[in-house]
Formats: C-alpha cells, sequence, structure tokens
C-alpha cells in the first residue's frame, strides 16, 4: 500500500477500487496471472492506467443507468 505526507505525517493511501472489482478487471483485462505471481506491484504502468480507465467506465455507465432509472 503506498503512502502520502499530510503535514509531515506519512499516512497510508486507501484503495477506492475493492480487491474484488480489481481483480475482476484485471481477469477480464487479461494480467491476473501476473498479479497472482508478483503482486499487484508487478504488474505495468500501463496495464494499471488501463484498470483505472476500466473502472471509470463502468462508474460511468452505472451512473448513467441510475440516471435513467429516475
Amino acid at each position: 500500500m503506498s503512502s502520502v505526507v499530510k503535514g509531515g505525517v506519512y499516512m497510508p493511501r486507501k484503495g477506492i477500487m475493492s480487491p474484488r472489482l480489481k481483480e475482476e478487471i484485471a481477469k477480464e483485462l487479461g494480467f491476473y496471472d501476473v498479479v497472482q505471481k508478483e503482486g499487484w506491484g508487478g504488474i505495468k504502468a500501463r496495464d494499471a492506467g488501463n484498470m483505472v480507465k476500466r473502472a471509470i467506465e463502468m462508474a460511468e455507465r452505472a451512473a448513467s443507468s441510475e440516471q435513467e432509472r429516475k
């Protein structure tokens, strides 16, 4: 887990995506085998970016569906 500095104090950064969602997206994008072998630190920056992009797409789609139901 990474950390951030706030007022000279290191604070752990809480992940926004649940472990289950991250695993689901990694499987969908085809790099879950790397995660299993090396952990999340072993994935390429491009894969991490694609994972975030996919999570944003999923969130936007869910928000759009929620708006349509109202």
